[in-house]
């Protein structure tokens, strides 16, 4: 019965909303500049009529000083942390102490061979970061949503005891608890700081579920002007046809919220505050790994990785999240071609 209403729900919000805006929200997956390192016309034209032009393109030095984007793709986790912990304090200066971050995961080199390694849980206390890779939290995990609370947890420690700074080079003290995890198993946890002064004390909530939000609130309002922190949610940034429908008033919008639309969560974070404050994204495009990033105070900025994995080069920004579409279009207009007609010299090589 409950899956013929939700068909009956997606049905109408698809003849309500329109195909269009339907298709628009399907897809799951920073300063304003022009284009990001591209070569010149001239260099571009004179590439495509020469056989003999080299074969690869360069996207680094093109961009004047004066255009250079404030963002940039963290390559380790340490950077990351620093980044992330920059943003939060930068938020906390302009009186946003309600904050959602949303970052990569540390995960171990060997466990990107799918399916000949499991991931094991990664250690990253002991600051020996540097051979880390750096994942976003998918379906390439193969322990699922658990795996990925091992992996995000240590990682919420990291951030926490930079922006909580040392006292007499001790960081503030860390305490877990579980107790919102009702199932055990749903990867959602607190991480509260406990530092000499009680006013400088943070409370993170690490992958929250929508079934969170009652916590979140209360936590919210007994903190006062402590720091609140969502790291990771398990909602989505984009929403489907059910998330869509949730956000619209009265009978309908209450009930696809309570089919599982995230409308009703969110706008129960809007009123308690909550801003997404650094928030780095990514997947495949092309091939590709591509980056998507935005601070509180920037456009969304859209990053393409070089062929030799050592770098990313900026597609370009907008003010709105960037659907796949755009990003596919960004590469495009840079003239990237699939990766794998890179790999095998069909086309020039991003570097």
């Amino acid at each position: 019965m409950k899956t013929a209403i939700k068909s009956v729900i997606l049905c109408f919000a698809w003849t309500t909303n329109g195909a269009s805006a339907f298709s628009n929200t399907r897809l799951s997956l920073v300063q304003n500049h022009r284009n990001n390192a591209f070569v010149s016309s001239e260099m571009a034209k004179s590439h495509l009529r020469s056989t003999e032009a080299s074969s690869e393109v360069n996207l680094t030095n093109a961009q004047s000083d004066s255009e250079k984007s404030t963002i940039t793709v963290p390559l380790t986790f340490s950077q990351m942390v620093k980044d992330t912990s920059e943003a939060m304090s930068d938020a906390c200066s302009q009186g946003i102490n309600r904050q959602i971050i949303r970052v990569l995961l540390p995960r171990d080199p060997n466990s990107q061979n799918l399916g000949l390694y499991f991931e094991d849980n990664v250690e990253v206390e002991s600051r020996n970061t540097q051979n880390l890779l750096l994942a976003p939290p998918d379906e390439s995990w193969q322990g699922g949503i658990m795996q990925l609370y091992r992996a995000a947890l240590p990682t919420c420690k990291e951030i926490l005891r930079r922006i909580g700074g040392d006292i007499g080079g001790v960081p503030p003290k860390l305490v877990e608890d579980r107790s919102i995890d009702d199932s055990g198993v749903d990867g959602c946890g607190l991480l509260m700081t406990q530092s000499n002064d009680p006013r400088d004390d943070i409370s993170c909530f690490v992958q929250p579920l929508q079934e969170t939000v009652d916590a979140i609130e209360t936590i919210s309002e007994q903190a006062g002007d402590r720091l609140c922190l969502l790291m990771n949610p398990q909602w989505r940034n984009v929403d489907d046809a059910l998330d869509s429908a949730s956000k619209n008033d009265g009978i309908f919008g209450s009930f696809a919220s309570f089919l599982g639309g995230k409308g009703s969560s969110l706008k129960r974070l809007e009123e308690a505050g909550y801003t997404e404050v650094y928030t780095i994204e990514g997947y495949v495009c092309k091939g590709g790994n591509v980056r998507l990033m935005k601070r509180f105070d920037t456009k969304w900025v859209v990053f393409a990785e070089n062929d030799s994995e050592t770098n990313y080069i900026q597609l370009g920004e907008s003010e709105a999240r960037p659907t796949y579409q755009d990003v596919e279009k960004m590469l495009d207009d840079k003239g990237i071609s699939l990766k794998y007609a890179r790999d095998i010299g069909l086309a020039p090589k991003l570097e």
